[in-house]
């Protein structure tokens, strides 16, 4: 909210599902565990509140790091092991979330600090005014995999080409944190403020 409120947005922190009809677009952050956080997103009418707003009244849409997670099919971060399918996510970008270890990564886990992002668009929108290979701040342990790569907006290099943004149409993710990342996560913000259809 801090950095919205930087930008000269005036944010509104939604405390319960049945008010996000009242704003025109939504940021949805996340940090913890994708279990722990889609029950309470379920359990507190988040979950399909959220869909209606962004399927059905068609609003933007900004997950950040868990955030940005959360908006796949499902996720095995605190699943056991011998569960296939996972946990399920909002589904409003098809695919689903896994460790970095079990996707070949052999670096320390959790991947955390800067690391430089390349664009998979020369079209601008949420990267408008970024140059490609700027740096992020990362913080995390698993990795959103679309199922359609055309999905993938950006990405970065950890041993392994590790989602760092997707999009589906209004729908928009970031792996890193945007209000961590100085001038470039700042700037990113406001595209997204400024067009959140982009």
């Amino acid at each position: 909210m801090r950095a919205v409120e930087e930008l000269r947005a005036k944010p509104t922190l939604i405390t319960r599902s049945i008010d996000l009809h009242t704003v025109d677009s939504l940021i949805l952050p996340g940090v913890g565990n994708f279990a722990d956080c889609a029950r309470l997103l379920d359990e507190g009418g988040w979950s399909q509140a959220l869909r209606n707003e962004v399927q059905v009244a068609g609003k933007p849409l900004l997950g950040i790091c868990l955030g940005m997670q959360l908006l796949a099919t499902s996720s095995m971060e605190g699943v056991a092991e011998n569960i296939q399918n996972g946990t399920l996510g909002l589904g409003l970008i098809p695919g689903r979330v896994e460790n970095l270890r079990t996707l070949g990564c052999g670096l320390r886990i959790p991947h955390v600090g800067w690391n430089e992002v390349t664009s998979n668009t020369t079209s601008g929108g949420l990267f408008d005014g970024i140059p490609d290979g700027t740096d992020f701040y990362f913080v995390h342990s698993y990795s959103f995999v679309p199922d359609n790569p055309s999905h993938v907006l950006a990405t970065t290099f950890y041993d392994i080409p590790v989602t760092a943004a997707v999009r589906l149409g209004h729908i928009w993710g970031t792996q890193f944190h945007p209000e961590k990342s100085s001038r470039a996560g700042f700037r990113l913000l406001r595209n997204f403020i400024e067009n959140p259809a982009c």
